[in-house]
């Protein structure tokens, strides 16, 4: 870095130093000037100090940026009237010159940056402390630049579009609190809220209980919508500096250059009809234009999504986009014959897949001779893909773009063509059988408002001609806009010649037409002509003659748990008629993806055609995927048969990309014969730089080796699968655990004790955000809670302590008779519940019924003698005694009662061994990482009931008593987590002989059989 800008960040950074406002100024200005910026003495706007009215200067002007200047920003009085200067400096620029012009406050070593939300009033978007530290100086660049905007040419590299445009950057703060405001100001307009309505249906739809129906999400969305369609438009060429944002918006220059499909009147839209929208839409494209759009290779609308929408978001909507490597692979696996094969990804998120495939298209054409207009017009009939989610689709359509290139784009021979990635719901949830049916497309409008039904219709051969049809329904769309309300339907003479209407379709296309005018007239325009051109594709594609020869993409993994009670009954209904419903013990583990696979290979596979989806590794061996592994897939209408071929095994790939692990599943639709999905798979492992490592890398780096796939339908065949039962459910947490505190002056009374809720970072909404429980409570209901945490080998290592409302015969609740008897826990428990019944998620249970769910609690309070208790999950298998009668049991970990103490002793020393965990780790679902769940797995492995006549069974528990003696004696870690205590427990033990007899000795047992 250049020496004279480390001494002025030196200088700036130094607010003990003697300086005065003009110095910062200077060395502010120098900075800029030699700093990576791109700027040059004359690029700078005005010189230092600008007049503008009134006797006011502006300090430095670069670009829309305001900047302001004091000497020092510590004092409040001083920051507070800098802010009220230059909001007066930003609202004259913005009238001025009718752009959007943000502002810079800095004193040299704090810099904040500033949104005019209405005049004079200034928003704070981000703050940056500058430091002289290299690392600081590079991200303090960064951040500069995403305000001024300055520098051109970027590469769209992942990085790059992280740290200039990802949710972390200023850029993004700047557009974000821009356009929320905007939303803010206009979202009770009708055309808006209809439009955020019609999104909030589709997202239902597509995400289940897993989508939070936010105005935060919906300006996301919105932000990331018309930054892809700015991008789209960077991607083919336009200049964006010159665009009308009403037209950049439309796609009106799409239409001009007969593109179409790609940008489109859609719910996005909204930001045009507003107040200042233009002119976010103005500098939204001047930020996004440095990039070299064409240049991309890669999914960079994935990379835009993923830096913009954090984690956490993501993964509560479900929404993990595949590896851009992954996808190469499944791709060049599945379509054998690239330039021949027509190929759907009908969950195509941002187009990941549907990349490679138009890639793959169009090098196959490449090496066989074919010109770029033969390339397009035999791709744009051989690559498809359908999403349900909005956003996904818009994102989708620059990724094909992307994947054709601006070289092919540009062609002067180029022909027009419709860009074939389509919003619709791909499984048909709500289609009925007969919405293309007798050589019809029937869409209906009245949304069960109107006791005669409306119906747009189109005739099915104006369907077989894509680019005909859409471009009809577009024109169709546009007449109904340009009419004036009320006024008489226009002609459609022209449009039916220029199409080449045939005489026979022409009534229907004039009463479709006639119904678009009168639902615009009754402000009813629900974005017909978007949503026909959209959802006329996936009925089409399901045509016996119009199925595709390949399926590729990564279904959406829903878990039945998360689906709204409407799609739980279709759902429910839809797999029980093709043999995917595993019935009531898995029905929460139940996942969309298997109906996902076996409905689109009915509705758009041709027989003898290839898929190759990406799922979870579930499938390969899991009870809830049984009847999706046989490949039989009943239906009345039209039963499918699958002949699964080899399938891949991505767990050992690192790092982990998706929550749980993933596989990749391939096969062919065969008339009759199905092959089930068995044997040997491949396992892929390795260890990438990154998630989003190149194809070049994986391919380098990762190995497959065939190896055979884990049994998963063992039967339980110890006897002590039914003696064990899982802990209760104390949950939320905040209600129940408690923590003792200090006596007040006049202590608690008899018997009593005083208690606060216990809180803990591992809290989640809203329960962490909730105050806590404050009270006296008698001491018969304040009871030890033992959870995973508790537990190491062989011993306790803590407990909590919780507030459980039991008096020896009854869980009493608030309404309960006998509560009133304890004046303390009737309070603490009437209040528990008043918090219980404002925030629970649903209203299915009351408090105590929550805590008690299928009498996990009460059936602990019955027990005598020893309990065994173990560990519900993890990568090691951990077990103890517990003695305590009325210590309660959480629902992390299982637990049963011991007939004698030998046989509680000989059970720990089993269940502690690590041929056990080694064992068991097979059947075990896998985590994000590692494996994850014991659960009852366990018994699955031939462990034999306790016999006091058997030799080996006493040793053991001797041994067993030994060791709790051994673990007792050892200093175990202070202050760190449970994890290391119990590796030190597990080390210590492995160590010693005691340790090693008793795992000889196990397994000697489990191999007795």
């Amino acid at each position: 870095m250049d020496q004279l800008f480390l001494d002025i960040v030196a200088r700036l950074v130094n607010r003990d130093a003697s300086r005065s406002e003009a110095t910062i100024q200077s060395d502010v200005r120098q900075l800029l000037l030699i700093s990576p910026f791109e700027l040059q003495e004359d690029n700078l706007d005005a010189p230092l100090e600008i007049q503008v009215g009134g006797g006011r200067r502006i300090d430095i002007e670069i670009g829309l940026t305001v900047i302001e200047i004091k000497r020092d920003l510590r004092r409040p009085s001083a920051k507070s009237d800098a802010i009220k200067q230059l909001a007066d400096y930003v609202t004259i620029r913005c009238n001025d010159l009718n752009q959007r012009y943000s502002g810079l406050l800095t004193d040299g070593l704090d810099w904040y940056a500033y949104h005019l939300a209405k005049r004079d009033e200034l928003i704070e978007v981000s703050h940056f402390e500058l430091s002289a530290e290299p690392g600081d100086i590079e991200d303090f660049i960064v951040w500069l630049d995403g305000f001024l905007a300055t520098r051109q040419e970027l590469k769209p590299t992942p990085r790059e579009i992280e740290r200039r445009l990802g949710a972390k950057s200023s850029a993004h703060a700047l557009d974000r609190v821009t356009i929320s405001t905007l939303y803010q100001q206009n979202k009770d307009r009708p055309t808006v809220a209809l439009k955020r309505e019609l999104w909030a249906k589709l997202l239902r739809t597509a995400l289940g209980t897993q989508f939070s129906n936010t105005d935060d999400l919906f300006v996301e969305h919105t932000l990331l919508v018309l930054s892809s369609e700015v991008i789209a438009h960077a991607v083919v060429g336009f200049d964006l500096s010159d665009i009308n944002p009403a037209s950049l918006v439309k796609g009106a220059l799409f239409t001009q250059a007969q593109i179409f499909g790609v940008v489109e009147a859609d719910f996005f839209d909204w930001v045009i009809e507003v107040t200042d929208g233009d002119r976010f839409v103005r500098s939204l494209a001047r930020r996004l234009k440095r990039f070299s759009w064409s240049e991309a290779e890669h999914d960079v609308m994935k990379t835009l999504y993923e830096s913009i929408i954090d984690v956490e978001q993501r993964k509560a909507l479900g929404e993990y986009y595949t590896p851009d490597w992954l996808a190469r692979f499944v791709v060049e696996e599945a379509i054998t014959e690239p330039g021949e094969q027509r190929v759907l990804d009908p969950a195509c998120g941002s187009g990941t897949f549907l990349f490679h495939a138009v890639k793959h298209h169009l090098s196959a054409l490449d090496a066989q001779g074919r010109t770029i207009p033969e390339q397009l017009k035999s791709l744009t009939s051989h690559v498809f893909g359908i999403d349900i989610h909005p956003v996904a689709v818009t994102l989708a359509r620059v990724t094909y773009l992307l994947g054709i290139g601006n070289k092919r784009l540009k062609n002067p021979d180029r022909e027009a063509i419709s860009v074939p990635v389509f919003l619709g719901d791909t499984l048909q949830w709500n289609a009925s059988e007969d919405m293309l049916s007798h050589q019809m497309l029937v869409v209906p409008t009245t949304d069960q408002r109107s006791l005669i039904p409306e119906e747009l219709r189109f005739p099915e051969r104006l369907l077989n001609d894509t680019q005909k049809f859409d471009s009809l329904v577009a024109e169709l769309a546009d007449r109904v806009m340009e009419r004036k309300p009320k006024a008489a339907i226009p002609s459609l003479s022209a449009i039916f010649r220029r199409y080449a209407i045939h005489e026979d379709d022409r009534p229907i296309v004039a009463e479709t037409f006639a119904l678009m005018c009168s639902l615009h007239d009754q402000g009813r325009d629900h974005i017909w002509g978007y949503y026909i051109r959209n959802v006329a594709r996936p009925m089409w594609l399901s045509r016996l003659a119009n199925r595709v020869d390949v399926l590729v993409g990564n279904p959406p993994w829903l878990s039945y748990r998360f689906m709204p009670s409407e799609m739980q009954r279709a759902f429910k209904d839809l797999c029980q008629g093709r043999g995917l419903w595993e019935g009531a013990a898995v029905a929460t583990n139940q996942d969309l993806s298997a109906l996902f696979v076996a409905r689109t290979v009915q509705l758009y596979l041709r027989m003898g055609g290839r898929f190759g989806y990406v799922l979870p590794e579930a499938v390969l061996t899991r009870t809830q995927f049984r009847g999706f592994r046989t490949g039989i897939f009943k239906s009345k209408i039209e039963p499918v048969a699958v002949q699964f071929a080899t399938s891949w095994s991505l767990n050992q790939v690192k790092p982990a990309f998706f929550p749980v692990p993933a596989s990749a599943v391939f096969g062919t639709r065969h008339p009759t014969n199905a092959v089930a999905l068995s044997g040997p798979c491949e396992l892929w492992s390795g260890q990438l730089a990154s998630q989003n490592a190149s194809w070049k890398e994986a391919s380098r780096v990762l190995a497959r080796d065939l190896i055979d796939i884990a049994n998963h339908e063992v039967p339980h065949v110890s006897p002590y699968h039914d003696r064990f039962s899982q802990g209760a459910s104390v949950v939320p947490r905040m209600l129940f655990i408690v923590e003792r505190t200090a006596d007040g002056p006049l202590g608690s009374g008899a018997r009593r004790i005083p208690l606060r809720s216990s809180r803990s970072n591992q809290e989640k909404a809203p329960w962490k955000s909730l105050p806590g429980l404050e009270g006296s409570v008698e001491a018969e209901f304040f009871r030890k809670l033992l959870v995973g945490e508790s537990l190491v080998p062989f011993s306790l290592r803590s407990y909590l302590s919780a507030v459980i409302p039991w008096d020896g015969t009854i869980m009493m609740g608030g309404d309960s008779d006998s509560i009133d008897l304890y004046p303390g826990l009737a309070r603490w428990w009437r209040a528990a519940e008043a918090i219980w019944q404002a925030h629970r998620s649903s209203e299915n249970l009351s408090l105590i019924e929550q805590l008690n769910y299928r009498n996990k609690l009460t059936d602990q309070t019955t027990t005598s003698g020893s309990r065994v208790v173990y560990s519900a999950s993890g990568m090691y298998l951990v077990a103890c005694r517990v003695s305590d009668p009325r210590a309660i049991i959480d629902k992390n970990l299982y637990w049963a009662t011991a007939a004698t103490e030998d046989e509680a002793l000989y059970l720990t020393a089993i269940l502690n061994s690590p041929v056990v965990t080694e064992r068991v780790r097979p059947l075990q679902a896998r985590g994000e990482h590692n494996p994850r769940h014991f659960d009852k797995h366990v018994w699955k492995l031939p462990i034999p009931g306790y016999d006091d006549s058997d030799d080996q069974h006493r040793t053991l528990a001797e041994l067993a008593l030994r060791a709790e003696e051994f673990v007792q004696g050892l200093t175990l870690p202070a202050d760190t987590r449970f994890e290391t205590v119990r590796r030190y427990v597990r080390d210590q033990l492995g160590n010693s002989v005691l340790g090693t007899e008793m795992n000889r000795i196990t397994t000697s047992l489990l191999d007795r059989r």
